[in-house]
């Protein structure tokens, strides 16, 4: 693997895979700043060779963490990108070839506001269904004391 630097994003690309290891606190950064997004779609328009290459196709796999060594987790990026990430909590974020941009594109794309509608209706449609279960029960009791 070899540190590269992406606006002021220091990034770890292995040459063999084209993966792409950012530490959690830089993935942050990434994720919340617009300008650093901007850099990383125009690196990877400049890198057009690598950035049409598709990802071999590959089972499902847990990784370790390259630096605590322990398996991460993998997840829906934004819950509902349709990109699946390998993370360590504590440590940052393996990225698969081009997954990375399809990351980058999906916030750009307003993926975040759609993610935050959707956990808004999420939480709307539980409560509805709470309230319907406590007018269920309610109803159920009786005598009003739950016996």
């Amino acid at each position: 693997m070899c540190w590269i630097r992406i606006g002021s994003v220091d990034l770890l690309e292995c040459t063999g895979c084209d993966g792409t290891w950012i530490e959690s606190r830089v993935f942050d950064e990434l994720c919340a700043k617009r300008d650093q997004q901007a850099l990383v779609v125009k690196h990877r328009e400049s890198n057009k060779a690598a950035a049409t290459m598709p990802a071999p196709a590959e089972r499902v796999r847990y990784r370790p963490c390259p630096q605590c060594g322990k398996m991460m987790n993998r997840q829906n990026f934004g819950r509902l990108s349709g990109t699946i990430i390998d993370t360590c909590r504590s440590h940052g974020t393996f990225l698969d070839r081009g997954e990375l941009h399809q990351i980058v594109q999906f916030i750009l794309d307003g993926g975040f506001d759609r993610m935050r509608q959707a956990e808004l209706q999420r939480l709307k449609d539980e409560q509805q269904r709470l309230k319907e279960l406590e007018l269920h029960l309610s109803r159920g009791r009786g005598d009003g004391l739950g016996r």
